[in-house]
């Protein structure tokens, strides 16, 4: 074994030995036959390979694509419907199917399905962020293995509402636990350097920053199936490595992809965790929590908050838009509109439009009374700028 190889091999073994809850992704292209019904016998291998990792002892929750695809199979539909309606008839059709799938197969391996099914929304609030952990929590004490996916039959009535894919609902998922793997089961092998079907493409073992260069890497050809794409799993694991998180995007049609993966095999894509990450509360802001308002700054403020770590003061903000409480989740903007942070905002919107552009002391003055001397304190501030998240 040369230098390189045993460097690649201590990754992986790194990202195992440090994972306590593992979140594997899996999409529709993966688990539908090319007829576009159900594979039944993807569903029991890699259920199989999901109990064999939670006879780790380690939490385990697969986050799964397929209930509109099955839907579409169980009718004979010629293809994926556009209607609203009807897409969300064909996901509640289909997610009977799925789930009755992963519960007999998962018990054949000694454990039980736990079905959950989540929309953008149940992650906004604080509260309903941490409900969601407590319960993948319970469901994990109870000896279950939970099947997490997008609530298509009533997500889809609104795009806001909707994850985008459930590449980054698995993100998301990862970014609710503690020290986790996140494994995204693709449709080709990893990530390439040229197209993958290209003989002189190489597939990258180790990717260390996900940046513009990595994700022009990415072709992404849509069909009528399948929402997701390269693209949407390289920000997924962008999420999750700013997380702390290690991400590996793997062949999902590879029957014994997921023990290839805990034997330290070489196989897919790994990304390592960023030096710099996200934890607690701020992982909350940064991903999940709905942004009510927009607070435009002027360069002096973008300065204090993106290149010297400092909270953002009143006298920085130039202006207010949206209306919001206390302790609401908000948008900092640059001078030219590009979102840098996210934050907790100390006052309510009526009374930053009163306080924005004065110095702290003014505030006492103004509102009469003085509760903080910043809009948004340091430790309540996300750096969102070009996707990065610190």
């Amino acid at each position: 074994m040369d230098q390189t190889e045993a460097t690649l091999k201590a990754y992986r073994k790194t990202a195992i030995e440090n994972a306590k809850c593992v979140v594997v992704k899996v999409g529709t292209r993966v688990l539908t036959t090319p007829s576009g019904k159900l594979d039944r016998d993807r569903v029991a291998k890699l259920s199989a390979q999901l109990c064999r990792i939670a006879d780790t002892g380690r939490q385990t929750v697969m986050v799964s694509s397929g209930a509109v695809g099955a839907g579409v199979g169980k009718l004979g539909l010629a293809n994926r419907p556009k209607g609203i309606s009807q897409l969300q008839a064909v996901a509640a059709i289909g997610q009977t199917d799925l789930i009755q799938a992963y519960e007999s197969s998962i018990a054949a391996g000694g454990h039980h399905a736990a079905q959950v099914l989540l929309t953008a929304s149940d992650l906004r609030r604080r509260s309903g962020y941490l409900h969601v952990r407590n319960a993948l929590s319970r469901i994990h004490d109870y000896g279950a293995i939970a099947i997490v996916n997008e609530n298509d039959s009533v997500a889809v009535r609104e795009l806001m509402t909707t994850f985008g894919d459930n590449d980054r609902l698995a993100a998301r998922v990862a970014g609710l636990l503690n020290d986790t793997l996140l494994i995204i089961l693709s449709d080709v092998d990893g990530l390439y350097d040229g197209p993958p079907r290209d003989p002189k493409s190489k597939r990258l073992q180790v990717v260390h920053a996900i940046n513009d260069a990595v994700f022009n890497l990415a072709s992404d050809k849509l069909n009528s199936v399948s929402k997701g794409g390269m693209t949407s799993k390289l920000e997924a694991a962008k999420i999750a490595t700013s997380h702390g998180h290690t991400a590996i995007i793997a062949p999902g049609h590879d029957d014994e992809v997921l023990d290839k993966i805990f034997a330290l095999e070489p196989i897919g894509t790994l990304f390592p965790p960023t030096e710099k990450t996200i934890r607690g509360r701020r992982r909350w802001i940064g991903g999940s929590a709905k942004v009510e308002g927009i607070l435009h700054l002027d360069r002096g403020a973008v300065k204090a908050v993106w290149e010297d770590g400092r909270s953002l003061l009143a006298v920085g903000i130039r202006v207010v838009k949206g209306t919001f409480r206390r302790g609401a989740v908000v948008a900092l903007h640059d001078p030219d509109g590009n979102e840098i942070a996210r934050g907790l905002s100390n006052y309510r919107s009526t009374e930053l439009e009163k306080i924005m552009g004065k110095s702290s002391d003014q505030i006492g003055d103004i509102l009469g009374h003085c509760p903080y001397e910043n809009a948004i304190h340091r430790d309540n501030l996300v750096l969102t700028r070009n996707n990065e998240f610190t």
